[in-house]
């Protein structure tokens, strides 16, 4: 069996990340992108905000409420993520950090793992 190239293991995390996306927050991001740096998965997503986001980000108070609330929801759902990948990379998960942007509706994810993913997909 032909292992997985850096493409389609990259796809892959997006297709896992989106439909996270949909099954925790109701929608998906209007764009998605996947980047493997060394031991890192980056993560870009586009278009996060909801039309509830947005209005409750015209304020101060609301955009906190906004962050608060989606970090603790990757929080809660870090196991979620260890099996993503463990099963698409065969690696394990170390940490994970995420942070959304309430002006432009982006949200990074930068998950790191045990192993040095330039290595694995060359």
């Amino acid at each position: 069996m032909k292992s997985k190239t850096r493409g389609e293991a990259e796809a892959e995390i997006i297709q896992h990340v989106i439909k996270f996306e949909k099954e925790y927050l109701g929608r998906g991001p209007l764009d998605a992108r996947a980047f493997f740096v060394n031991d890192m998965i980056l993560v870009r997503l586009r278009g996060v905000l909801t039309a509830g986001d947005r209005k409750l980000a015209e304020t101060r108070e609301g955009q906190v409420l906004i962050k608060t609330t989606r970090r603790q929801l990757f929080e809660m759902s870090i196991n979620h993520f260890e099996e993503m990948v463990a099963k698409i990379l065969g690696c394990k998960l170390i940490s994970f950090h995420t942070d959304i942007s309430t002006k432009t509706g982006e949200r990074i994810l930068v998950l790191t793992t045990d192993t040095n993913l330039d290595t694995l997909y060359r």
